[in-house]
């Protein structure tokens, strides 16, 4: 996926060539030090799902397996520091929410077993990221963005819901690594950026202290870290 965003990002500024050059848009923008915004995004949630041993060779412990994804939305306050000519320090707090289902299966008839596990998430983050930008063609400039976000889950319940049947539980925290690509568009009255991120949580969410009579819900789970997919769209 690296590599992928590395090719985007260094053929995309050669579209310039075929263009003729334009009337530039707010042509003093980049060189300000600081400036401030908002952003409003979609995103989709996800978890890198892994099965314990028990469900890969114990036939009465059913196999976990993420089976819906639910689009989220998500609102940020946009903080940009100038480093250089071709880098950006950006702190982005917000909100994002979003929820994913976990279904079980037999391991051997694949039939669904028991309930499937809706897992909500509400989510306060606070991304610090680098962009980096190419020169600029006319009205537009092509970036990466990379960097961390701590992101806390205020859904994320201190109790099992047995009433709702739910049976797995988050821990609140985690450290996720994010990586993507976008483009600035210089409009006439402000800047509008349009960006894919990928979001990679580092931590094991799984709260590994089973209902008694459902352990399998959480027994059948050796590892659950988060993903996700974020499209966003910065007004500047």
């Amino acid at each position: 996926m690296k590599k992928i965003l590395i090719i985007i990002f260094l053929f995309l500024p050669l579209l310039g060539f075929a263009q003729k050059k334009k009337v530039q848009n707010n042509s003093v923008y980049d060189k300000k030090t600081l400036h401030f915004g908002f952003t409003v995004g979609l995103n989709t949630m996800d978890f890198g799902l892994y099965p314990s041993e028990k469900a890969w060779n114990v036939d009465s412990i059913p196999v976990p397996n993420v089976t819906l994804l639910h689009p989220g939305f998500n609102i940020n306050i946009v903080s940009s520091l100038r480093l250089n000519r071709y880098m950006n320090l950006r702190f982005l707090p917000g909100i994002s929410f979003g929820q994913r289902t976990i279904d079980y299966y037999n391991r051997n008839s694949e039939e669904k077993i028991g309930k499937g596990q809706q897992i909500e998430s509400s989510f306060l983050e606070f991304p610090l990221l680098i962009k980096y930008r190419s020169d600029r063609v006319n009205n537009f400039r092509p970036y990466l963005v990379a960097g961390l976000d701590y992101r806390l889950d205020l859904a994320a319940k201190k109790d099992y819901d047995i009433e709702k049947e739910n049976y797995l539980r988050l821990k609140r925290s985690d450290l996720y690594t994010e990586l993507g690509f976008g483009i600035d568009f210089f409009l006439y009255y402000f800047k509008l950026s349009v960006e894919i991120k990928y979001a990679i949580g580092f931590r094991n969410l799984l709260q590994d202290d089973p209902v008694p009579g459902y352990e399998y819900y959480v027994t059948s789970v050796d590892k659950l870290k988060s993903r996700m997919w974020i499209l966003s769209f910065h007004f500047e």
